[in-house]
């Protein structure tokens, strides 16, 4: 029983032993600094430990909004309802009574009420440019 016990007490010492430390990355630098210079503009010297990241825009830009702000987002929620309704009703009246189209029953019943709409639209541009 004695051999055996010696081999454990050696395995529960392992980790005892003295290991090597990991090597540790440095700390990040105190300060970074990221700029946007136009044109010809130099880019400010670090002082220390600060880093100092410059982007180069060109001059025409120096006063422009950016050009995030420039673009108009989608409009959230698609079309209205008015405009929905408004587009079915404008598909289906080709079916409808008064018409005037080959479609459907009674189609053929507002083709006299359209070309008297055309005529009064006619007559209404012709008195606004002063042809009589």
């Amino acid at each position: 029983m004695r051999h055996g016990a010696i081999p454990l007490i050696g395995l529960m010492l392992i980790p005892l032993l003295p290991v090597p430390a990991l090597a540790q990355a440095e700390p990040p630098p105190e300060r970074i600094i990221n700029l946007l210079v136009y044109g010809d503009d130099p880019c400010p010297q670090s002082q220390g430990d600060e880093i100092v990241v410059c982007a180069r825009r060109p001059e025409a830009e120096r006063y422009r909004i950016p050009k995030k702000l420039r673009e108009k987002p989608a409009p959230s929620g698609g079309p209205g309802w008015g405009s929905q309704v408004a587009t079915m009703e404008q598909v289906q009246r080709s079916t409808l009574p008064n018409s005037c189209s080959v479609n459907g029953s009674n189609g053929f019943t507002g083709c006299t009420a359209k070309m008297l709409e055309q005529w009064f639209a006619e007559r209404r541009m012709n008195q606004s440019a002063g042809i009589p």
